[in-house]
């Protein structure tokens, strides 16, 4: 249980009260009592290891604090794995969604575990980063987003999840929004950054189901072969819209060697060695991939990093009102600032 750490201050509850709801809403567990440790990467959802001996599942619930209307919303991210997975096999499938918030403080899920490995801001101890293997893994990344986005939604019962007509002009006014509610200090590049951003949205390809946070540490990969996917998870953000725009998003988080040490410190990851795709390569192998247009790639680009901006701002003004005490959010002021300058300039060039 290396990838998993002793549950933060704050952010625990009794572990009695979840094994005998678990008893009564999932069969075979052994004998035993639970234990529960938590997974420390993401800046969102609280996500939990539950073990009872030879058993393992994963518990999801909210942050705590006060949360944005129709944020976190785990009864929704519940029923979307339970039909995705069926179509899309490496969504884990959920074992039951309660809103009692009587026995963690929160609605909450247990979903089954996909046990491998997680690669974040380092390969796992062992492992040599070589360039055949960094670009077998750009490949699978990049193969694993095509087959999601391939995925018949509406066959797969999916078509309450979201309202594609209309989805980018909602998204360019929502995120514009949610940070004018989020703001806590003046950035003076963000008036024309949205300006740009509103003033030429593109026309949407044919809707998909879209993961909206799907980045290389969102991915589960077997242990002895970086190159296969086991799981994708966090779904919390995921929708019917645009694929370009999920691909964006996911470009977003994807640093290249050539990229400012500011960039590459907002979120940390491993796609600057040496064998990982540039953001250029990323995009063409998913056109050859997809069949899609990608020549609106620039703006979808602009606006994802303005989005992203946008999330860790939010996270931000948690930490800046006290919401939570977790350091690791102190400095990512700085991290939005560095994500608007470059949202910026990017919108002044003619690419990539």
């Amino acid at each position: 249980m290396s990838e998993t750490i002793e549950v933060r201050e704050g952010e625990d509850f009794d572990p009695g009260v979840v094994e005998r709801y678990m008893r009564e809403h999932i069969e075979g567990l052994p004998d035993g009592d639970l234990e529960v440790r938590q997974f420390p990467s993401g800046a969102s959802n609280l996500t939990y290891l539950v073990k009872i001996g030879d058993w393992e599942g994963v518990l999801r619930r909210p942050p705590q604090g006060p949360l944005p209307p129709k944020a976190h919303d785990m009864g929704r991210e519940s029923n979307l794995l339970m039909k995705l997975h069926q179509a899309f096999p490496l969504a884990p499938k959920p074992y039951f969604f309660t809103d009692d918030e009587s026995i963690v403080g929160a609605p909450f899920y247990v979903m089954e575990r996909r046990e491998g490995v997680i690669v974040d801001d380092s390969f796992p101890e062992g492992v040599e980063p070589t360039e055949e293997l960094c670009r077998g893994m750009s490949r699978i990344v990049a193969d694993t987003l095509v087959e999601l986005h391939a995925v018949d939604w509406q066959e797969a019962g999916l078509e309450e999840l979201g309202k594609p007509e209309g989805f980018l002009e909602r998204q360019v006014k929502g995120w514009i929004g949610r940070y004018d509610e989020a703001k806590t200090e003046e950035i003076e590049e963000v008036e024309p950054l949205t300006e740009w951003i509103s003033r030429d949205v593109p026309e949407s390809p044919p809707a998909t189901i879209i993961h909206n946070d799907y980045k290389l540490n969102n991915l589960i990969f077997t242990p002895d072969d970086l190159t296969d996917v086991r799981a994708v998870v966090d779904w919390e953000m995921a929708t019917i819209g645009d694929p370009l725009f999920d691909l964006a998003v996911s470009l977003s988080y994807w640093v290249e060697d050539g990229d400012s040490q500011e960039l590459k410190e907002v979120l940390p990851t491993v796609t600057d060695m040496p064998g990982f795709f540039t953001r250029k390569e990323f995009v063409d192998y998913y056109a050859e991939k997809s069949g899609r247009d990608l020549s609106d790639m620039h703006w979808y680009m602009v606006f994802a990093y303005f989005k992203l901006a946008v999330i860790l701002q939010q996270i931000y003004a948690r930490w800046h009102n006290g919401q939570t005490q977790d350091e690791r959010f102190a400095n990512f002021n700085e991290r939005v600032k560095n994500l608007i300058l470059h949202a910026h300039e990017l919108s002044r060039k003619d690419d990539l």
